[in-house]
């Protein structure tokens, strides 16, 4: 299997029929990059909770919305964070205006009687289902996750999401006594120049990746 090899400068964007503008569609995701430069400009706790607040009525199994976010700005609790970060990414934490941890909570069940309320029986019913609720809150909070980045995005941010990390050293230290789960770290601010390096990777074609029946 091939890919295209064309890169950001000079490409050519198909344009569909879309319901957003050009302009949108690449600050949401054409022109976007995974940033792993950043200014020094604050990035306030006032903008990341106008950004839940957008994303968080993008659609979840029964609404289940098990997204949990740790905002890490402390330097002491930076340093512990990156001390559980893959060599490569610990100088980004501590570098980046805020670190966020995106973590699932698999007690998302005891929300469900406000969060569902036509299923307000199974937060008892999931209770002893301990790996059927770890499955579902992992599953539903990445895709939350998915639309928290493109959510940064709309607010003016750049986000630089990183999976190099020890999970289990981050639940049992930052995350101790919330039952949440670390999926990935995402660093949060202002693109320094590009942001990056790296040239604009190719990406599949629809027909590379899917089938009609």
């Amino acid at each position: 299997m091939t890919t295209d090899t064309t890169v950001l400068d000079g490409l050519d964007f198909p344009t569909p029929d879309l319901a957003v503008t050009d302009d949108v569609a690449d600050l949401l995701f054409r022109e976007a990059r995974t940033v792993g430069a950043f200014t020094s400009d604050e990035v306030t706790d006032e903008q990341i909770a106008a950004v839940y607040d957008l994303v968080k009525w993008g659609p979840t199994a029964l609404n289940t919305t098990p997204l949990r976010l740790l905002v890490v700005r402390s330097p002491e609790a930076r340093a512990r964070l990156a001390g559980h970060m893959a060599e490569g990414n610990r100088e980004r934490v501590l570098a980046a205006p805020v670190s966020i941890v995106l973590a699932a909570d698999p007690g998302f069940h005891a929300h469900l009687p406000v969060l569902a309320p036509h299923m307000a029986a199974l937060a008892d019913a999931l209770e002893p289902q301990v790996e059927q609720r770890e499955q579902m809150a992992r599953t539903n909070a990445l895709l939350q996750a998915g639309y928290f980045i493109v959510g940064l995005r709309a607010a003016g941010l750049d986000a630089g999401p990183m999976g190099g990390m020890d999970a289990d050293g981050i639940d049992a230290d930052l995350l101790a006594g919330t039952g949440w789960r670390s999926l990935f770290v995402v660093n949060v601010g202002h693109r320094e120049g590009d942001g990056t390096h790296h040239p604009r990777a190719p990406r599949l074609t629809y027909a590379q990746t899917t089938r009609t029946v």
